[in-house]
């Protein structure tokens, strides 16, 4: 039984970890939220970055005459706005500058948040304490003031907002990072890197972290659609960079003329409604990969 159980265990130990990940990403292709979001993404990210190859001018560059509605002259297939600009290629800048803005952002509030958690929740004590009482205060106020404020206390640069909107973001990251450390931290793998004289970093590296990345990822998801509308509203308020076309920037200068020529502002607001409904997909996708228990009790 042992020289059959042998080649069995061998075969079965030694699938290598490239189909494991491949099997993985088929099985949360299969959810329907997961493939919904990403389809929609992904035609939102080639956009951005094969419109330029379709409509490659300069989105501040007039045109053609004033207000010319879509389909109405094939040299601009979107339209025009008040000032002669081509609304399609404003659209295609946009959607460069969200997605720009929403993944950087969101990955400098998932290392503050990660951090921040995983430092209080592993070490506890009165460096938890702190930790949560700094991440309390932010919480408590608005994220988007605090994001008005960060933004014009400096010049407003694609840097600018980027380091604001992560800065308002990171206190959701940091609470579950929290949560999942305190649970993992005790957990046998732990006590027994721990017997073998890891450091503190070592174990939370090496083995908290990986372990403690599923919900992380999902929470990161719907920062992103957060982080593409307050870019979005910042713009409208003309507190992003004068410099460069956004969706936010788009409505803002329609918002005149929304009754006489609604397209202007329907356009790129469609244009944001898609995405972040793309990462709140994916994100519910996620999620039920991760908690099976919470998709079937709904």
């Amino acid at each position: 039984m042992s020289t059959i159980a042998a080649p069995v265990a061998a075969r079965s130990g030694a699938r290598p970890r490239a189909g494991r990940v491949r099997a993985a990403l088929v099985w949360l292709w299969r959810q329907p939220s997961v493939a919904a979001g990403g389809l929609l993404l992904a035609a939102i990210a080639a956009v951005a970055l094969l419109g330029p190859l379709v409509f490659p001018g300069d989105p501040w560059e007039m045109v053609s005459s004033p207000l010319v509605w879509p389909c109405e002259d094939p040299a601009t297939p979107l339209g025009t706005d008040l000032m002669g600009r081509d609304i399609a290629t404003g659209l295609v800048s946009g959607a460069r500058v969200s997605l720009l803005v929403g993944l950087v952002s969101t990955l400098l509030a998932a290392v503050l948040g990660v951090a921040i958690g995983a430092a209080g929740g592993y070490w506890g004590g009165w460096l938890d304490n702190l930790l949560m009482r700094v991440t309390e205060v932010f919480q408590t106020v608005p994220k988007f003031v605090l994001a008005v404020v960060l933004v014009a206390i400096f010049k407003p640069t694609i840097l600018t907002e980027v380091i604001a909107i992560g800065v308002v973001s990171w206190p959701a990251t940091a609470r579950l990072a929290r949560t999942e450390f305190l649970r993992l931290r005790n957990r046998e793998f732990v006590l027994a890197a721990r017997t073998m004289g890891l450091g503190g970093g070592a174990i939370i590296w090496r083995h908290i972290l990986p372990n403690a990345l599923g919900p992380v990822l999902v929470v990161c998801t719907l920062t992103i659609a957060t982080a593409i509308q307050t870019e979005a509203a910042l713009a409208f308020l003309g507190l992003a960079d004068p410099n460069v076309m956004s969706w936010g920037a788009l409505i803002g200068a329609g918002r005149e003329q929304v009754v006489d020529a609604w397209y202007l502002c329907a356009l790129p607001g469609a244009a944001i409604v898609l995405t972040v409904l793309g990462f709140n997909l994916l994100g519910e996708g996620l999620n039920d990969a991760f908690h099976p228990r919470l998709r079937k009790r709904r």
